[in-house]
């Protein structure tokens, strides 16, 4: 049986204060997205990896279990964690920005 995961829009603001998952935000053309922010800067992959590794964190799955599927040069990003599509919302507190399968 195929795993299932969870595909997340982010939009990703890097060199920030803090690292921080902000919640589930709608951009001004209506799309739901997972805000997030990483002290990390974006050159050389940094900022993406400072993102995987807090996704992985907030939803207690191994960074191995993230990865970034669009948007490596780009605030916002797609990015898929395998796992169980609803115990991976919850853990993001996500309704509209995310988009589960089965497959």
């Amino acid at each position: 049986m195929p795993a299932s995961h969870l595909r997340v829009a982010v939009r990703l603001t890097p060199h920030a204060s803090r690292d921080l998952i902000e919640g589930e935000t709608v951009l001004s053309d209506g799309r739901h997205v997972l805000a997030a922010r990483v002290r990390a800067l974006p050159a050389k992959g940094a900022a993406n990896e400072a993102l995987l590794r807090l996704i992985a964190k907030a939803c207690g799955v191994g960074v191995s279990d993230v990865s970034l599927v669009a948007g490596a040069t780009s605030r916002l990003k797609s990015v898929r964690i395998e796992g169980d599509p609803a115990a991976l919302a919850s853990a993001l507190g996500l309704g509209g920005a995310a988009q589960g399968s089965g497959a």
